[in-house]
């Protein structure tokens, strides 16, 4: 064969391939370098995920003068009460826990609702306060904006104890009809008894 043609043989043979070279296969290569990458992804999905799950610690609920906390129309109060209802669901209370008083959270909020019974008629609730009526429950509703907070408290005004719920706003119509049923169910209505107007 001339040499000329052995040349033009040699020219048109396939060149050297990357696996030749190195000795590794591109899909191999290919995979050693995703997998890092998938890693990496995976660990941050995971590290986004478990942020966006608040831990739930004990709810904090401070004492306040409560007199019938401890009162049998309390007790049927407390023992009425919903476990759950929307996305809030019962919470533990960081102990000693004033008597008379129950908690919930939601993965939704960072503000709990809580609920204290026994409390003193509020200061504000007199003649001409304006009441809701909620499922046949009378609530007096004080907000809490005044002071600065994204919560109200609703005081139950047509039973023998008061019972106030703070909640904060923005939660919607469920927590305060998942109350009053409870309030139904637990005590009597009686005669209201708001204080003269100033």
């Amino acid at each position: 064969m001339p040499r000329d043609e052995e040349r033009r043989m040699t020219q048109d043979q396939p060149s050297v391939t990357d696996e030749s070279a190195t000795g590794l296969h591109p899909a191999l290569v290919a995979t050693a370098i995703a997998l890092p990458v998938a890693l990496v992804v995976g660990v941050l999905v995971a590290a986004v995920m478990a942020n966006s799950t608040p831990v739930r610690e004990p709810v904090a609920v401070g004492a306040v003068p409560a007199p019938l906390s401890e009162s049998t129309q309390c007790a049927d109060l407390l023992g009425a009460l919903p476990d759950s209802f929307d996305t809030f669901s019962r919470a533990e209370m960081v102990q000693p826990a004033p008597p008379g008083a129950a908690a919930w959270q939601s993965d939704e909020t960072t503000e709990p609702i809580v609920l204290r019974c026994g409390l003193d008629r509020p200061l504000e609730f007199d003649q001409a306060a304006r009441l809701d009526v909620v499922d046949g429950v009378q609530w007096f509703q004080i907000s809490g904006a005044d002071q600065g907070l994204t919560a109200s408290t609703w005081y139950v005004v047509d039973r023998a104890v008061y019972a106030a719920a703070t909640i904060p706003d923005g939660t919607g119509p469920t927590p305060i009809q998942a109350l009053s049923a409870a309030v139904t169910a637990a005590l009597p209505q009686t005669p209201l008894d708001p204080a003269p107007v100033k």
